[in-house]
């Protein structure tokens, strides 16, 4: 019986050990289909190779014409209005029944409602529910504008820092705004960190001075950044892939990969604009260390 056992083992092992085994020839084996179909696009030659991944950004006017005024309709009106149309589907148009059994679209809106909504409870206190809404609807903003802007031949306004620059800043007016509200002078408690010694009490409130007004900084730049570099990187290499012909199997492989890091990419980036705005009002609400 021990005998049966231990043939079946190392049998098991064996066959483990060929999968391992044959999966590190097949890898290797696409990795050098792709080196040598690359190789044969550069004895080609790129005449026909032209990637300017930069341009997918341009703000451009939907009605002709060059000049852009502040009352012009731009391709970025366009998609922050599809945006919005976006969410008063999901959350007007999908929730209008109210079904026992909820649709699919009622149970997306019901599942984002409560996500963020126990994201503040649980980051901000129950004492910043009344300003679930505001940031509820930045959530959702943001992960339309985001997940929109992957369609192709769409635009991205959240790859703006004109756009998200706007959003930062009106989350760090208000939060500081509620702060003197709720706390008067006492909301400068938050740059007094009490706990430390005394003598090193002024030169953290100075750190920590500057590191409150560089929060608005911070939070849009992380934001429009990642934004503005995946669909660089997906355009080079789309480009890429309709410039080299036959050998265009690696770049799009890597359009795949990147496109599907950019979905999670979208959804993280809304997640943590979200959680930083709980955090934000939190030390408004709270400012003692």
């Amino acid at each position: 019986m021990k005998r049966g056992k231990r043939v079946a083992t190392e049998s098991t092992n064996t066959s483990g050990a060929g999968t391992k085994g044959n999966g590190r020839i097949i890898a290797y084996a696409l990795i050098a289909l792709a080196a040598v179909l690359f190789a044969l696009a550069i004895a080609d030659g790129y005449e026909s190779l032209a990637i300017h991944p930069m341009d997918q950004f341009e703000v451009a006017p939907l009605f002709g014409g060059e000049e852009i005024h502040w009352y012009t309709p731009t391709n970025v009106t366009l998609w922050m209005g599809l945006s919005i149309a976006a969410i008063a589907a999901l959350m007007v148009m999908g929730t209008k029944g109210r079904a026992v059994i909820p649709s699919r679209s009622q149970s997306m809106a019901e599942l984002a409602y409560g996500f963020i909504r126990k994201m503040v409870e649980d980051v901000a206190g129950k004492d910043a529910l009344p300003y679930f809404p505001y940031i509820f609807t930045a959530f959702l903003f943001i992960l339309a504008a985001n997940f929109l802007g992957l369609l192709p031949s769409s635009f991205t306004p959240t790859s703006h820092f004109a756009v998200t620059v706007i959003l930062a800043l009106t989350v760090f007016l208000s939060v500081t705004t509620i702060g003197f509200v709720k706390n008067g002078a006492g909301f400068l408690s938050l740059f007094w960190v009490s706990s430390a010694p005394l003598a090193l009490r002024p030169v953290l409130a100075i750190i920590e001075l500057i590191s409150y007004f560089v929060r608005p900084v911070s939070h849009s730049v992380r934001l429009a950044g990642a934004m503005m570099a995946g669909h660089a990187v997906l355009k080079v290499f789309a480009g890429f892939a309709g410039a080299m012909g036959l050998a265009s199997i690696a770049p799009i492989l890597g359009v795949v990969a990147i496109y599907g890091l950019e979905v999670l990419v979208s959804a993280i980036q809304a997640y943590v604009f979200t959680i930083l705005t709980c955090v934000y009002l939190k030390d408004a609400l709270h400012p003692h260390h």
